[in-house]
């Protein structure tokens, strides 16, 4: 059972009540859909840009290391620098805006302050900011596999599409579920880039499961409500995650 805790007022048992609440709560109901739509918006678009982006690293050039540098760079930096770089880019006078409307666009996007626009935007800065670090993960993973499959492949005569989806995804496949398993319980965790950049509005647009819970805890202190709040996010993200290693017997090669 949940206890009945603000910090102030004596200690209760309130049996589910706190579980009840939050089917009845409409600021739970959007901030669980903006989670979703957070999730599986960033989840597949940063393991494709990943997988590219280790593809393109994983070329033997000179200098290779320093661009594996320079694109792992964003993942170590600090949120609050980026996030200041990212809302002056999506400012209505940023250079996001000024190349749409010299494209001839007159009303370009409000981005963060728009509620249509505030969450895709997020989203952005969060794929950017992890690309590099599930690109290393990747790059890895394409450096285990034996040259010799690609020099059987090409004495066969197999094309570029062809090697990839026959030897390259196959071998590929372990590390491709590690990160998107791990992508998908940061997607449900966000927390760090929305309290950054726009504190869970315009109105509602961005409040997410993590930023919800914590506002409730600490803004309302209502702990028993914000602890009820995180069991559910932890059996949501672990019915996910059971959902991903039930799957993965389809289509990850050991």
């Amino acid at each position: 059972m949940i206890k009945y805790i603000n910090g102030f007022t004596a200690m209760r048992f309130a049996g589910l009540q706190n579980f009840m609440r939050m089917f009845r709560d409409s600021n739970f109901k959007i901030a669980f859909i903006n989670t979703i739509v957070y999730t599986f918006g960033t989840v597949p678009a940063t393991i494709a840009l990943s997988l590219l982006l280790a593809c393109m690293m994983n070329a033997k050039i000179r200098g290779i290391g320093v661009f594996r540098v320079i694109f792992y760079l964003p993942n170590i930096t600090a949120i609050i620098a980026i996030s200041i770089v990212w809302v002056t880019i999506f400012s209505q006078y940023g250079p996001i805006n000024g190349f749409l409307m010299s494209l001839g666009v007159k009303n370009p996007p409000g981005w963060i302050n728009s509620p249509r626009w505030a969450l895709p935007s997020v989203m952005i800065v969060s794929v950017w900011r992890a690309i590099g670090y599930y690109a290393i993960i990747l790059l890895a993973g394409l450096q285990g596999i034996p040259n010799t499959l690609y020099e059987a492949a090409s004495i066969e005569g197999a094309g570029i599409v062809t090697t990839f989806f026959k030897i390259t995804a196959p071998m590929l496949s372990p590390s491709i579920f590690f990160c998107v398993v791990m992508n998908t319980i940061a997607s449900f965790q966000v927390f760090d880039s929305v309290v950054a950049m726009t504190q869970g509005g315009p109105g509602r647009a961005t409040n997410v499961l993590v930023y919800h819970i914590y506002t409730v805890a600490f803004e309302n202190r209502r702990f028993g409500y914000a602890s009820a709040m995180a069991y559910g996010l932890f059996a949501v993200i672990l019915a996910f995650t059971l959902i991903q290693f039930r799957g993965q017997k389809k289509w990850v090669n050991y």
